[in-house]
């Protein structure tokens, strides 16, 4: 049996075209330098400060179980204690903590936190000591919780 060979077919070239690949790197480039440039200039954007609603001066407390503590740092009295992971609140504190540790002040719970409620039903939580602020809303509804029932 004799096979025949069958004439090339033609395969359509494929032009290669690198330009839109070329253009979105040079776009991503262009936001990442305009970014830095900008923050080391100190052009940040604030968050307009509503009018607090209420504000709660909070101590975290890391307690011997592995639970947290939440205390009233006006009266002294607990406010909730946090058993288990309880990731978005360790995870807050932590960077809370790690701002004061760089900022050379005392990671302890001597100086309280601000839970902050404004009027327009934003939570934030400060850090007197460092200046540092966290939108806790930025966080979602279900990780803001964890911090609106300390408000009382």
């Amino acid at each position: 049996m004799k096979m025949e060979s069958l004439p090339p077919q033609e395969v359509p070239q494929r032009r290669s075209s690198r330009f839109p690949a070329i253009a979105v790197t040079l776009l991503l480039m262009g936001t990442l330098v305009t970014i830095g440039v900008s923050r080391l200039q100190g052009n940040t954007q604030e968050v307009t400060a509503e009018p607090a609603r209420k504000i709660r001066l909070l101590r975290f407390v890391d307690q011997p179980d592995g639970a947290v503590a939440a205390i009233d740092a006006s009266s002294g009295q607990l406010v909730q204690r946090f058993e288990g992971e309880q990731g978005f609140l360790r995870g807050t504190l932590r960077a809370m903590a790690r701002q004061r540790k760089l900022n050379g002040v005392g990671v302890g719970a001597a100086e309280p936190f601000e839970l902050i409620l404004h009027a327009d039903g934003r939570l934030t939580l400060h850090d007197p000591a460092t200046g540092t602020k966290i939108a806790l809303e930025s966080f979602g509804s279900r990780n803001i919780g964890v911090f609106a029932q300390l408000i009382g």
